[in-house]
């Protein structure tokens, strides 16, 4: 076998290897893209899903009277057709709730649970979406190596989390 033959079967070898690990490598850090992202909108739209669909929900304003345990509490006053009083709604304790304020919610149904609404509950409902953005960011451009689409990514990400942060 002469010695080019041979060389040439080397480089077929090494082509070949080299673009089964390259697929190999878009595959992995495709999925786990993928995973992220997933992960983030799941974990958003647990909220999102209350503020975003509100036909037929309750929707009201909580005057928030006390905070505790992760968690405030406050009279509701309803603003919806068919929607009443109530004494007392839960709604989750966060940067975006303060003692002494007024909100506009919407309950979730079969419970006396609140979510914000408005501009503001719509933002803070999709946060974790922004976090995985970020997230998902530095995959696409080490993993894939894709740095606009990792930069436009990071970009969309920030600008929810920031628009959120001036809403709240």
């Amino acid at each position: 076998m002469p010695a080019s033959a041979a060389a040439a079967r080397a480089r077929q070898a090494s082509s070949a290897s080299s673009a089964l690990l390259t697929f190999s490598r878009v595959a992995a850090m495709g999925t786990v893209t993928a995973l992220i992202l997933i992960a983030g909108v799941w974990a958003s739209w647990g909220t999102a899903q209350h503020v975003l669909l509100t036909k037929g929900r309750e929707q009201g304003t909580v005057q928030v009277t006390r905070c505790g345990g992760g968690v405030c509490s406050g009279p509701y006053s309803p603003v919806s057709a068919g929607s009443q009083a109530r004494e007392r709604v839960v709604i989750e304790d966060s940067v975006a709730v303060a003692k002494g304020r007024t909100y506009s919610v919407v309950l979730k149904p079969g419970s006396g649970d609140a979510v914000r609404s408005g501009p503001a509950g719509i933002l803070y409902a999709w946060v974790p979406l922004g976090g995985a953005l970020l997230l998902a960011s530095v995959v696409v451009a080490g993993g894939l190596r894709r740095t606009r689409v990792a930069w436009g990514m990071a970009g969309v990400g920030v600008a929810l989390l920031t628009a959120a942060f001036f809403a709240v």
